[in-house]
């Protein structure tokens, strides 16, 4: 295994990226938007390479839909530790990846870390690689980018990055996480929501987590990026 990250679908080599319009979006809009996989378009099943288990979140197709209307370009960016832990390859996660563009429709690019907590490289999640490196592969600025994560690790890949984050908390997404993010929706389509207005906007006060706006602190489920 490289220290790189896996680039899906595989380009031919040469090929340059398609900007399919992208010239002819305002300043404010983002000319790629990219989003974590497990816990953010789908939900969060611990290791997971079967496609039978795939379940899109609400709203997922709804906000990715209005995005690429307006032609942005669309990629996710993904911590796998699954992989270096031997639990399955790359058969499975590409697995994953058809079934959830049969549900969500396609993106550009997949960056995906195949790599463990442990192995230092400079993709896995909270490190920017896998923004920089899908930023590259769709020929944006990352300044010109915006992630879409449901935890701090997202956000801080994103800030290390240059890419703008916005964060959707879910039950796993700590306090100290949500009161850091610069940018918190409610769900997907009030993340997009946000990304398509002029000038970005204040963040909804409501993340769907409660009367106070936060999620609870605690075990919760596992999440990819804690591990």
């Amino acid at each position: 295994m490289t220290d790189r990250p896996w680039l899906l679908p595989q380009r031919p080599t040469g090929e340059a990226p398609a900007r399919s319009g992208r010239d002819a979006l305002p300043a404010w809009c983002p000319e790629a938007v990219l989003f974590d996989r497990d816990g953010t378009l789908v939900e969060d099943v611990p290791y997971n390479a079967d496609p039978a288990l795939v379940r899109p979140l609400p709203g997922a197709r709804e906000a990715l839909d209005a995005l690429r209307a307006r032609g942005v370009a669309l990629g996710v960016v993904t911590n796998q530790s699954g992989v270096a832990r031997g639990l399955f390859g790359r058969p499975g996660v590409e697995a994953v990846r058809r079934r959830v563009e049969e549900l969500l429709g396609p993106f550009a690019v997949w960056a995906v870390c195949p790599h463990g907590p442990d192995d230092g490289c400079g993709c896995r999640k909270p490190a920017p690689g896998l923004v920089v490196a899908a930023c590259a592969r769709l020929g944006v600025r990352p300044g010109r980018t915006a992630v879409v994560g449901d935890i701090g690790a997202d956000m801080a890949a994103a800030g290390a990055a240059g890419a703008r984050g916005v964060l959707v908390p879910t039950p796993v997404t700590r306090r100290a996480e949500i009161a850091a993010a610069a940018l918190v929706a409610p769900d997907l389509p009030a993340a997009v929501a946000l990304l398509l207005r002029p000038g970005g906007g204040p963040p909804s006060a409501d993340t769907g987590q409660g009367g106070d706006g936060r999620a609870a602190d605690g075990p919760g489920r596992r999440k990819e990026c804690r591990l």
